[in-house]
């Protein structure tokens, strides 16, 4: 019976049909996603045309759209896209790099804990943007303290994450690791850092949100270009639709950098039982 139903012209047809049909269910997943934001775009359109919000304080999408345009096509855009990325992106790498570092001393050591853990916490309690008076002082009003104040920011969930990861890894591995015989660095290298890094990741998406919300507020001091000072100009010439281009800006920009950390860990963490069943589930 078995061998019957396995070469049967259904059988064979089956994987192709499922084959083929796993793009478009990917398409219907991403369209039921969209569907909120298309809808809410939609009642919001529909309001401004029909008289219910002032066009001057709350523009209609539509003349969002064009004013984007027009930045687009003028250079502005890009211009001040770029700086507050690499504003992001350098102020990030600190904070990756000094939670990192942190994070590995506390976690693979007592003594590096009682060290270590006790200040960061500390300075985990205090809101890093009250801290922008601090910064001014001891900085100016360049692009030091607006970098100092995103790594800041960044650097704690990276340290949280990554010690949880180290302190929560599987004793089973580690028993394992010293019945092979592996060295305390080879132990580190391949079992220990290995099972931390699935927290270290979502340090990372929680660590590039923290990055975002503070370059909002990083690029009111003085700034010169960027999308926070393309902003505040906006605001100077009540160019409300600039304004919501910005954050609109802010917005897409944050999600695109989410995402590209979702994808990381796909290809970072296959071994992982999760997503090993969604692979297979396509």
């Amino acid at each position: 019976m078995s061998a019957t139903i396995s070469g049967s012209p259904a059988a064979a047809v089956l994987p192709g049909r499922a084959s083929r049909a796993a793009p478009w269910r990917g398409w219907a997943q991403k369209l039921r996603r969209a569907w909120v934001p298309l809808g809410l775009l939609a009642i919001w359109q529909a309001a401004s045309f029909a008289g219910l919000t002032s066009v001057q304080t709350f523009p209609p999408p539509s003349a969002i759209a064009i004013s984007f345009w027009e930045l687009l096509v003028s250079g502005q855009l890009v211009g001040n896209i770029l700086v507050s990325l690499a504003r992001v992106f350098f102020g990030l790498g600190l904070g990756i790099a000094a939670g990192t570092t942190l994070a590995v001393v506390s976690g693979l050591s007592r003594v590096g804990e009682d060290a270590v853990d006790s200040t960061v916490q500390m300075l985990r309690t205090l809101p890093h943007l009250a801290l922008i008076p601090l910064m001014i002082m001891w900085f100016g009003i360049g692009e030091t303290p607006k970098i100092t104040l995103i790594a800041l920011g960044s650097m704690f969930p990276i340290y949280l994450n990554l010690f949880a990861g180290i302190r929560g890894a599987d004793r089973k591995l580690r028993e394992a690791a010293d019945t092979l015989g592996l060295t305390g660095i080879e132990k580190i290298l391949h079992v220990i850092l290995p099972a931390a890094l699935p927290g270290f990741l979502v340090g990372l998406r929680q660590a590039f949100g923290i990055a975002w919300i503070t370059l909002v507020v990083a690029e009111q001091i003085n700034a010169s270009a960027g999308i926070g000072y393309m902003v505040m100009n906006a605001r100077d010439f009540l160019r409300t639709d600039i304004i919501f281009v910005g954050l609109a800006l802010y917005a897409l920009l944050g999600l695109l950098t989410d995402q590209s950390v979702r994808l990381l860990e796909r290809s970072l963490l296959v071994w992982r039982p999760s997503y090993l069943d969604q692979d297979q589930g396509k």
